[in-house]
């Protein structure tokens, strides 16, 4: 299974037009398309209609009104353009939804200074393929489901290792033997295995967080070392963390997590530890 582009779905639009949906479980639907020995499967999920729907209507509604600002602006020609290509770049998705036109360089601009209008045949356009997406399969005589299945499969796995080169920030290393190879992938997984087991503990207490936002927000509690001088030479070590601000101390309660003692001091004598 594979994603294909934009421009695909609108090459096979007309004839998936004329297939049925097919339920492959609660609020997705697909339809199945055999060209040129290759299946292709449009899906449908509701939560990404709703989710796409909602993105486009706040870019949208930030364009417009950003929009309406510049046409009030006392503004030279430049000074526009520049602005409104600022407005592109921070608004990207609405941009193609509204017609935009300028008045030629030789006219002087008044407010307003430029007028626009919404695209109504490109915003239907747009509605009609919100929360749809075409896929490829070569499996043609695998169900509906499946193909569904495998694609869930397929997005897991990227999202496996989008997190770790994100969140993990794992980075290519060089290593010199097969040992530190097989170490280095171990290391790795034993630390994704510890981020999905986040993502599962803040899945049903905190469903607003995210493993990401949560080790960046923990971030700010730290462990240190702090030494005190005894007056034979010796040394008082005490092993502290940071105390949790307000905002820590509420997710570990929403979480049912208790932080662990601070450890009792320990004395060495020429860095060596004698007792605890």
């Amino acid at each position: 299974m594979a994603g294909t582009p934009k421009g695909r779905l609108k090459q096979y639009e007309p004839a998936l037009l004329e297939q049925p949906w097919q339920t492959v479980r609660e609020g997705v639907q697909v339809k199945l398309l055999s060209e040129e020995g290759e299946l292709y499967v449009l899906a449908e999920s509701k939560d990404r209609v709703n989710k796409e729907r909602a993105m486009r209507r706040r870019q949208l509604k930030g364009l417009v009104k950003r929009l309406k600002g510049l046409a009030g602006m006392e503004l030279t020609r430049d000074q526009l353009l520049l602005k409104l290509g600022a407005a592109k770049n921070q608004y990207p998705a609405a941009w193609r939804l509204v017609a935009i036109e300028v008045p030629e360089k030789e006219s002087a601009l008044r407010p307003p200074a430029f007028t626009f209008v919404l695209r109504r045949d490109k915003l239907r356009q747009v509605r009609r393929r919100e929360g749809r997406y075409l896929l490829r399969s070569n499996l043609s005589a695998q169900a509906p489901e499946q193909l569904w299945q495998f694609y869930i499969q397929l997005t897991q796995v990227e999202a496996a290792f989008k997190d770790l080169k994100d969140d993990l920030s794992l980075r290519p290393i060089f290593h010199s033997s097969e040992q530190r190879i097989e170490a280095h992938i171990f290391v790795s997984f034993l630390a994704y295995c510890l981020h999905v087991s986040l993502r599962a503990c803040l899945k049903p207490l905190a469903p607003g967080l995210t493993p990401r936002s949560l080790l960046e927000k923990f971030a700010t509690v730290q462990m240190l070392d702090v030494h005190f001088p005894i007056s034979d030479g010796r040394e008082l070590v005490f092993c502290r963390y940071t105390q949790p601000e307000h905002d820590h101390k509420m997710i570990l309660a929403q979480l049912a997590w208790d932080l662990p003692p601070q450890s009792p001091p320990r004395i060495t004598q020429k860095g060596r530890v004698l007792k605890e």
